[in-house]
């Protein structure tokens, strides 16, 4: 038995098969966690979402800022981009069952500690040296417990039957701290912001929304990486996509970073959880006959 961890799929489905493939992944003894965006902008998001539910209880999900759009894409709040090559999807005899599938997956998984997929204790108190997976990261104004809390309050809502209100809440980039959260709606909009859209964040540990560079591009001196200034970091390990001009490189010990800017034809990457091995799939229209 082994846990696979894979970063942003974006409808890359050949790619995903294609590790899959590499790994031998064996859904009957394996777990495969995927870091959120699994859809949008790649040829195949359909095929994608497919596979990853009929996976069952061996996949374990995080909710992207394209999953989410997707959402409400759905739910007939935002038009659908041409350019997220969402047609065949949205058209899907069996999309309604899929949106719901998608809005039942969670914002956070905690990753057990040893080859063991039981992932339904979050104590919070007893975790040590834990680790836990989110499409973007943790905010840094955040302890563990908050994170989790918020997690579980979002995915409440988005799988209630009042999803189509509380995605009409989610777009803005206000408040952007934390401790400005003061209503239900404001805490459900900083949530999300902060598990699937952070990268750079002020000073003060308030989120920043327009910088995506890598951090050796980046020559703004109030901004820093959110795992600068996260203390949770320190005693937890996070894994996390969204962030494809990093490509998969970090300084720091507790950080996994796993989206590789597949869609944009680099390579899909994958990470064997109990002795981190890295597996990569190069993007299949880039590979050579």
């Amino acid at each position: 038995m082994a846990i696979y961890l894979v970063g942003d799929v974006q409808g890359c489905y050949n790619e995903l098969t294609a590790l899959l493939k590499q790994v031998k992944f064996d859904k009957k003894i394996d777990v495969l966690y995927l870091a959120g965006d699994l859809v949008a902008r790649g040829p195949d998001s359909l095929a994608t979402l497919r596979l990853a539910k009929s996976l069952g209880n061996s996949a374990k999900i995080v909710l992207g800022n394209h999953d989410l759009h997707l959402l409400a894409v759905h739910a007939g709040i935002k038009k659908v981009k041409s350019s997220d090559k969402l047609s065949s999807l949205l058209a899907a005899h069996d999309i309604d069952e899929l949106m719901d599938w998608l809005a039942a997956q969670p914002l956070i998984q905690k990753i057990p500690n040893d080859n063991r997929a039981d992932t339904t204790s979050y104590n919070v108190a007893q975790n040590g040296n834990c680790a836990y997976m989110t499409h973007a990261g943790i905010s840094p104004q955040w302890t563990l417990n908050d994170a989790v809390t918020q997690a579980n309050f979002v995915q409440s809502k988005l799988a209630s039957n009042e999803r189509k209100t509380w995605l009409s809440h989610m777009y803005g980039e206000k408040p952007n701290s934390w401790d400005q959260a003061t209503t239900d709606i404001d805490k459900f909009r900083y949530s999300i912001n902060a598990l699937t859209r952070m990268r750079y964040c002020f000073i003060d540990g308030s989120l920043e929304f327009t910088e995506k560079e890598s951090p050796k591009n980046n020559c703004t001196s109030n901004l820093l990486h959110w795992y600068q200034l996260s203390t949770v970091i320190d005693t937890t390990r996070w894994v996390f996509g969204h962030w494809a001009s990093l490509m998969g490189k970090c300084s720091h010990n507790n950080i996994f970073p796993l989206d590789t800017g597949c869609v944009w034809g680099n390579h899909l990457t994958m990470l064997r959880w109990h002795d981190k091995k890295y597996f990569n799939q190069v993007a299949i229209k880039n590979i050579k006959s």
